[in-house]
């Protein structure tokens, strides 16, 4: 029961409805008396139990464990907060398991870890496996989160899936796809540049690479990623050889901006008009930066056709709940031992599809309130995962 007395920040709507926390267990069997009871606890309990002890696989029948997610950080990397520690990161955690529920219908437990090494993370992981179907790794700084996901992937046969990176690439491809449709451009013929190198923008250029995109260029906070630096961790040194390697660009953001025909902002700080104002016509800016974008969107409308960001005050909101209950949903549904970079495309060409005939400039990616999306993303990711062969069921 939520604490009865008043708290120190009574009468703030935000600080109200976060009273005592926004989530809860409840029972899905009655408990009304002995036999039941005796079903749902001892003496009854003890048969399923050896069940599973004597076939791992009945768990998935009798248990919570495949429709329910590890939502699992440190704290470091929270929203547009930062480093705020574990603590302080559960409000964001929370809200995350609700939106799995609301959207999904899956069940999410946070875990706020108290501890930034690697080795305790990944172990501490590992060893509460069993008692979920999926772990979604949230909200850990760069370059740390992109080894512990590798690693769990390569320990554990659930899905793991981190959000940060991903769900905002699905969601950020979706929306290009149709902006590109909207514009008349071609994704092979495409100009990109990404400000931002950390797990959002290593993970939107890898997903763009994917889906064709050839012409990009990422930028960190020194410039262009490009082999020729001195300065660049294996990740960037990577993603330096998939991008600039072939184009040949290098320098400033203003450099690669001249003529380029869509911007993608996944690094904070503001761009400069008169670097938006040198874009392509037709150009495409994607601000993302909560709650303040690269490029506000008054801005960005006097030099581009088409603007989104992730803020829900404007329209084209770049929101990963468009993408992840509907993922861990549709790998769920199938027992996936993982979640692939073809289940990724999929659900991003579900959501852009469900755009359909209503595509205009203010209206490139659907809401997160069409009762269309978690379905939808759902049934393309399950039969992906068929395709991919990580599919149990």
């Amino acid at each position: 029961m939520a604490d009865s007395l008043p708290h120190p920040q009574a009468g703030d709507p935000v600080f109200d409805l976060h009273v005592g926390g926004k989530m809860e267990t409840r029972s899905t069997v009655a408990l009304t008396g002995p036999e039941d009871l005796s079903l749902a606890y001892t003496p009854g309990v003890a048969r399923v139990c050896e069940a599973i002890a004597e076939d791992p696989a009945m768990s998935r029948h009798y248990t919570w464990v495949p429709n329910t997610v590890a939502i699992v950080t440190d704290g470091t990397a929270v929203l547009g907060l930062g480093d705020i520690g574990p603590s302080a990161a559960m409000p964001v955690m929370e809200g995350k398991s609700v939106l799995f529920k609301q959207f999904g219908g899956v069940d999410a437990i946070p875990l706020c870890l108290d501890t930034t090494d690697t080795e305790e993370i990944i172990e501490t992981v590992v060893r509460l496996a069993p008692s979920f179907g999926g772990i979604n790794l949230e909200d850990i700084s760069a370059p740390r989160c992109f080894e512990i996901e590798d690693r769990l992937k390569e320990r554990l046969d659930i899905p793991v899936f981190h959000d940060d990176q991903h769900g905002t690439a699905v969601v950020a491809l979706a929306a290009l796809t149709n902006a590109l449709r909207l514009t008349g451009r071609e994704a092979g013929s495409t100009r990109v540049v990404v400000s931002g190198a950390g797990a959002a923008g290593v993970a939107v250029t890898r997903i763009l690479l994917e889906a064709g995109v050839t012409d990009l260029a990422v930028l960190d906070r020194r410039g262009v990623l490009h082999s020729g630096r001195s300065d660049l961790t294996p990740v960037k040194q990577a993603l330096a050889r998939d991008t600039a390697d072939h184009t040949g660009r290098t320098g400033t953001l203003a450099d690669v901006m001249s003529g380029a025909d869509v911007y993608i902002g996944v690094s904070g700080g503001t761009v400069p008009e008169e670097i938006v104002a040198s874009m392509a016509d037709d150009a495409i800016v994607f601000g993302l930066a909560n709650p303040h974008p690269e490029v506000h969107p008054e801005v960005a409308h006097r030099h581009a056709r088409v603007v989104a960001t992730g803020r829900s005050d404007f329209p084209n909101q770049i929101n990963n709940v468009l993408a992840f209950p509907g993922i861990f949903r549709g790998a769920f549904d199938v027992h996936a031992t993982a979640i692939t970079e073809g289940m990724k495309l999929a659900a991003a060409e579900a959501l852009a599809a469900l755009v359909g005939g209503d595509l205009r400039e203010d209206l490139v990616i659907p809401s997160p309130f069409d009762e269309r999306v978690g379905p939808a993303v759902a049934g393309a990711v399950a039969a992906a995962a068929r395709a991919d062969g990580v599919a149990r069921a």
